[in-house]
């Protein structure tokens, strides 16, 4: 699995349009869940759900609390999962890797 980090809100709609399998972290700094939810993430990257699917992280400290909001996102982390540009899933919370591979299953 392909990582990517967005520092602007252009890097984040470039990476949309750019990979039709994208899988985005929304998360910040000090965050326990994020911390946690990067691990899972490290582990659903080793396996075989994860070929194809593009990795795009997105720091709130980066983009700015005003993108977040714009995005509708409530908490962090949140997954969300793109399929062709257009959002199929969002997972708010802590995601084990199972959960991760469920949902990119289930929508990718």
């Amino acid at each position: 699995m392909q990582t990517l980090h967005a520092s602007s809100p252009d890097d984040y709609a470039a990476a949309l349009s750019a990979h039709p399998r994208l899988l985005v972290d929304f998360h910040k700094d000090n965050c326990p869940g994020c911390t946690m939810l990067d691990l899972s993430l490290k582990k659903f990257a080793a396996g075989p759900g994860a070929a194809g699917v593009v990795l795009l992280k997105v720091k709130m400290e980066q983009v700015g609390e005003e993108f977040f909001r714009g995005l509708g996102l409530r908490q962090t982390p949140t997954l969300a999962v793109f399929r062709e540009g257009a959002e199929v899933a969002r997972l708010p919370g802590f995601q084990s890797p199972p959960q991760i591979a469920q949902a990119v299953d289930a929508h990718l």
